[in-house]
């Protein structure tokens, strides 16, 4: 099971939400994996993916120790993908994200073409990956079904607080910051770009999609 599978929304809410993953199988194809996950990354960056990182190290977002209070502000919101792609130095899960389907089928079939013999896992509404993985001249093989949430679902948070939190599958994005930070972009205290980039940073294995959280505070000024 991925930790991309229980991303919240409707269908058409994942048009622009595409995670692929490679990651290698202890004992079995691990030998090596640290150059080959660095390929799996350098091939990502070519096709201009909105967010990538390692498991173990972090993403292209993330926090910093250097920081004064002017930072809220005036932070600068540069993907950081050398970093990510020179920081994995253990087997790992590598991810990249992207936000169309050309992308990915792109970058597919440059994978398929690079043989790297590592497992490859793409997230995202069924039906659109697998139209992606046709196109890049794949079949898939297997298929993960997320059945939702059941049980007291009264007590969870509200629909668009649950779109952008799920959106870190290890569950590093509280609900109450992310309510903080859609009423700052209500007031004006934060661009949507501001707060996604800013979500991102507690996401750190790199599966938070900036593009899909940018259109979501939008919608909520509308």
């Amino acid at each position: 099971m991925t930790n991309t599978l229980h991303r919240y929304g409707s269908g058409d809410s994942f048009k622009d939400d595409y995670i692929v993953f490679a990651i290698p199988a202890r004992g079995i194809n691990d030998k090596g994996a640290v150059e080959k996950e660095r390929r799996f990354l350098e091939i990502a960056r070519e096709h201009n993916p909105v967010n990538m990182g390692d498991a173990s190290h972090g993403a292209v977002f993330r926090p910093s120790k250097s920081l004064n209070p002017l930072v809220h502000w005036y932070r600068n919101l540069k993907r950081d993908f050398e970093t990510v792609i020179k920081g994995v130095s253990c087997p790992t899960t590598v991810a990249a994200v992207f936000d169309n389907p050309d992308a990915v089928v792109a970058f597919v079939k440059d994978l398929r073409a690079a043989d790297l013999g590592l497992s490859i896992n793409i997230s995202g509404a069924l039906e659109k990956v697998q139209e992606c993985a046709r196109l890049a001249g794949l079949e898939r093989h297997s298929v993960e079904y997320s059945l939702g949430f059941i049980g007291q679902t009264d007590r969870m948070a509200d629909r668009r607080t649950l779109e952008l939190s799920t959106m870190c599958g290890h569950g590093m994005v509280s609900f109450n910051f992310v309510r903080k930070l859609m009423e700052w972009v209500k007031q004006g205290r934060r661009t949507p770009e501001q707060a996604s980039a800013t979500l991102a940073r507690f996401c750190s294995c790199g599966v938070f999609n900036t593009t899909r959280a940018c259109r979501l505070f939008e919608e909520e000024l509308k």
